[in-house]
């Protein structure tokens, strides 16, 4: 019985990898779709929009098993339409983080782009009267300030995403839920080994909060707290 155990700490880790790797592709496209959003340009609007739209309203499973399964036959069937040998293995660590990411980019666009208009317009167009580049007024005006306001939704994507990466198990990414899954076959008691990757979960969530809510309270620092 050890053994299972073991390996499912061992998958536990495979989970941490995928969760950070996907918070870290979510984060840069909610930037990005974000800026997209609030750049006022047509174009860049209308995609953004459509993103965000579409993609939180398509269920994780159906977007994982679309891009794991329907990128590589259409890869493959374009590669063969135009007479190459080439194949596309995709790789299921490779699709279960593209895909998460890129769903909770979606989320985090939302989460950015109101923590941005959160932030008196009139700072921004202060620094641009002192000179300062787009990028420089982003980093040392805009940025601070928006992580205090992003947080809260910040933390509740990264929670959801947490627990959002038991889907790569169906892709056969031997992650934690997969292997206490495997265990529970073998085993035949599937309450053991799945309550101890419940477990496990619990746990991931419950250092994330208390980081997060350390952090959220360093960036509330001088601010006017207000009692409910």
């Amino acid at each position: 019985m050890s053994d299972y155990y073991l390996s499912i700490l061992q998958g536990a880790l495979l989970t941490v990898a995928v969760s950070l790797a996907s918070l870290a592709v979510s984060t840069v496209l909610g930037l990005l779709g974000a800026t997209a959003k609030l750049s006022g340009k047509k174009p860049l609007v209308w995609i953004s929009t459509v993103y965000t739209t579409v993609v939180r309203g398509i269920p994780e499973l159906v977007l994982m098993l679309l891009i794991f399964y329907g990128a590589a036959i259409g890869i493959n069937s374009f590669f063969e339409s135009i007479g190459s040998d080439f194949t596309l293995d995709l790789n299921p660590f490779v699709a279960g983080v593209a895909t998460l990411g890129f769903i909770y980019g979606a989320y985090m666009t939302e989460t950015f782009r109101g923590a941005i208009l959160s932030i008196p317009r009139g700072q921004m167009e202060a620094a641009w009267a002192f000179g300062m580049t787009p990028l420089q007024t982003f980093v040392r005006i805009t940025l601070p300030q928006m992580v205090r306001y992003a947080l809260p939704g910040f933390t509740n994507n990264w929670l959801v995403l947490i627990k959002a990466t038991a889907l790569v198990s169906l892709i056969g990414l031997h992650d934690m839920t997969y292997l206490a899954k495997q265990a529970s076959a073998a085993t035949r008691e599937p309450f053991v080994f799945l309550l101890f990757a419940a477990g496990l979960y619990l746990v991931f969530t419950s250092i994330s909060l208390w980081v997060l809510k350390r952090l959220n309270a360093r960036y509330s620092l001088g601010t006017e707290k207000v009692q409910l």
